[in-house]
């Protein structure tokens, strides 16, 4: 995602309402937002919806984005938010069972080390988001969905080895660009 292309939907956003402007900039950033919001809940359907939420609100906030300095981070904090509010919300209205007991209490991380550690997965995300597209595929089904090399093989019609070179590549690169950011 360039930042051009991002500001130029922003600008058809607020100044002309534009919804398919709108479905462009969220063609280009969903996967992203997906995957900063799975990290935080692990469902897939809460994600999803906490995605949806946030693009709602982007949609009803159109006539202000274009004032936000690094919408990529904004959209980053949005989802982060949503996510753990969400948590939240979850957390309240779970009920407690008799044969469900609840988890013995782990130490919290100090502010310093969640900070470093949404720092290093923001900047992660985007790596991988600068990844060539069939290598974070690969990556992706691989490393995040646990696929097997033959499933990942057979789903996009490419042999295992093709399979591996690619998330060879894919590691390699992430690791080049994680380095380089520091």
């Amino acid at each position: 995602m360039t930042e051009q292309e991002v500001r130029r939907y922003l600008r058809q956003m607020k100044d002309e309402d534009s919804q398919r402007a709108f479905r462009e900039f969220y063609d280009l950033t969903y996967d992203r937002l997906f995957r900063i919001a799975f990290y935080y809940v692990k469902h897939e359907e809460w994600a999803q919806e906490i995605v949806l939420d946030v693009f709602i609100r982007l949609w009803e906030q159109r006539s202000t984005l274009t004032e936000v300095r690094n919408i990529e981070d904004y959209c980053f904090i949005l989802v982060k938010n949503a996510s753990l509010n969400y948590l939240e919300k979850e957390t309240r209205h779970a009920t407690v069972s008799a044969d469900q007991l609840p988890e013995p209490a782990v130490q919290a991380d100090s502010p310093e080390d969640t900070l470093i550690s949404e720092e290093l997965f923001a900047r992660y995300v985007k790596a991988l988001d600068r990844l060539p597209e069939r290598c974070r595929e690969v990556f992706i089904r691989i490393r995040e969905e646990k696929q097997s090399y033959a499933q990942v093989a057979e789903e996009l019609s490419i042999s295992t080895k093709t399979v591996d070179a690619q998330l060879q590549k894919a590691i390699t690169r992430l690791k080049e660009m994680l380095l380089n950011a520091e």
